[in-house]
């Protein structure tokens, strides 16, 4: 996997709470703690994205694939 490097300021809570999460869960680096967090991010943006999609069923939708014809039919 292709890697960039960046420069981020955080505050000393914040790098106190990397420190101690990477120790306590065996992390090799504070970078990989942070990718991790990150990806949990992402997973919940995609999760956020597939609820609204789902509330943008279409009800006639349903009413239509429900109309009574059977695969027989065709």
């Amino acid at each position: 996997m292709a890697t960039e490097k960046i420069s981020v300021s955080l505050s000393s809570s914040l790098m106190r709470f990397i420190e101690t999460y990477k120790n306590t869960h065996q992390h090799k680096s504070r970078s990989q703690v942070i990718e991790t967090a990150l990806q949990l991010l992402q997973q919940q943006e995609l999760e956020a994205a597939y609820r609204e999609a789902n509330q943008e069923i279409d009800p006639d939708w349903e009413v239509t694939v429900a109309d009574g014809l059977a695969n027989e039919t065709w």
